[in-house]
């Protein structure tokens, strides 16, 4: 089974740059400046800011149906300089609000895919308090303290979203562990550590609530600490950001994790066996691990490429690696320097206990219902800025076997 949606991505932002910069960024901001009001609020240290993306596509095969769907985020966000406001050196303070509406391609055609084909969907379609955090530096900024309501991606395997499928978007872990590793806009209570150990290298420590219940809407934009938190995620991250000849900077991140959670084995049941076979409860894992890789490097003065790289852990992941490769091509016509080009493949695995266990199952009922593998994806994109504040970005996404779903060709693995 073969998916191929089209799909494109419309973006508009107002944003404050820093004071020194503003003036030269005001004409390009949607709502422009205000009138000197921006420039006055740079100057006391309070910067606004508003986003919204949608994102259509539609399906020309693969699906049970052919629809158009149309998913959007708003995003609110205010910065506040400490040190302007109050003369406290080194801290800053950050909030967003974000609302996500609008209906998904891979739900309402039953795509039955791993990873959405519109990265912004989900996690509710409601207004959700994404961040509020205190940041601190020291030591001349070689040591930074940052506490509060945080997502997990924003520090730790941070990516960023210029593809559409959720494959090539974001901090990779949370599309494998999404049920403990959360990324945005859900927010929890965290404290991250950084500190600088070198000219172009750093190391990040971090602790964060896991707490399911921030997945519930009524939760959503609520400050308080709703019960039902299950134990802490505790993600390690070195990083190195060199500069080659001609300015062609990369970062290299090494990542691990641990979650002190309990969660349920994919295969054993509660005496060690196979759950299948007995039917009797899932075993109980204490914590669950895994690592990553994130790679950027600039090759030349206008491609940037980048490969990211997750393992999971078996125990307990039904998806349990996932690896993107790809690439952007700035400025592809001396006429539209704002512009680019993307490209990017990418492969999600179902975990081998899983499979192990659906072919268990499948030996025991009539109907045998499919069998995990990898899902394979590719993404084409083009940039076009009009303007500063606009951007328009078409793309076209190719998916093969959606859900690494595969028909029963070999006999059920009982072992």
């Amino acid at each position: 089974m073969r998916l191929i949606p089209l799909a494109g991505r419309l973006a508009m932002a107002s944003m404050l740059a820093p004071a020194a910069a503003l003036a030269d960024v005001a004409d390009d901001a949607l709502t422009g400046d205000w009138n000197g009001t921006r420039m006055r609020l740079a100057d006391r240290g309070v910067a606004f800011s508003f986003n919204y993306t949608a994102e259509a596509a539609r399906n020309y095969s693969g699906g049970d149906r052919l629809r158009n769907r149309i998913s959007g985020q708003l995003g609110l966000l205010a910065d506040v300089d400490l040190d302007k406001i109050y003369g406290l050196h080194d801290a800053e303070l950050r909030l967003a609000i974000t609302h996500r509406a609008g209906r998904n391609l891979s739900d309402d055609t039953h795509m039955g895919v791993l990873q959405q084909v519109q990265e912004v969907y989900g996690r509710g379609q409601t207004w959700r308090l994404t961040q509020l955090w205190f940041r601190q530096a020291y030591f001349n900024q070689a040591l930074s303290v940052k506490f509060g309501r945080v997502t997990v991606g924003e520090d730790f395997a941070a990516f960023d979203c210029a593809f559409q499928n959720l494959t090539f978007c974001g901090s990779q872990p949370g599309n494998l562990v999404g049920n403990y590793w959360y990324n945005w806009p859900v927010s929890q209570w965290g404290l991250v550590l950084t500190a600088q150990t070198g000219a172009s290298t750093y190391l990040k420590l971090g602790g964060y609530q896991v707490n399911p219940a921030y997945l519930k809407n009524r939760n959503a934009l609520k400050i308080n600490n709703p019960a039902g938190t299950t134990g802490a995620l505790i993600p390690l991250e070195f990083g190195i950001k060199p500069v080659f000849g001609d300015e062609r900077d990369g970062s290299y991140k090494f990542g691990a994790w641990y979650d002190t959670s309990r969660h349920n084995d994919v295969y054993a049941d509660i005496d060690g066996g196979s759950q299948a076979l007995s039917g009797r409860p899932f075993g109980q894992r204490r914590g669950a691990h895994g690592g990553y890789v994130n790679f950027e490097q600039q090759v030349s003065t206008n491609v940037r490429l980048f490969l990211n790289a997750t393992q999971a852990d078996r125990r307990t992941s039904t998806t349990d690696r996932q690896l993107s490769i790809g690439g952007s091509w700035g400025a592809p016509f001396a006429s539209r320097p704002l512009d680019d080009i993307g490209f990017a493949v990418g492969s999600t695995h179902v975990n081998g206990r899983v499979i192990r266990r659906q072919r268990q199952l499948n030996g025991l009922l009539p109907v045998h219902a499919p069998v995990g593998g990898y899902e394979g994806v590719a993404e084409l994109y083009y940039t076009y800025r009009p303007t500063g504040w606009l951007m328009l970005r078409p793309n076209v996404q190719y998916i093969n076997i959606p859900a690494a779903r595969r028909a029963m060709t070999t006999p059920p693995c009982w072992d």
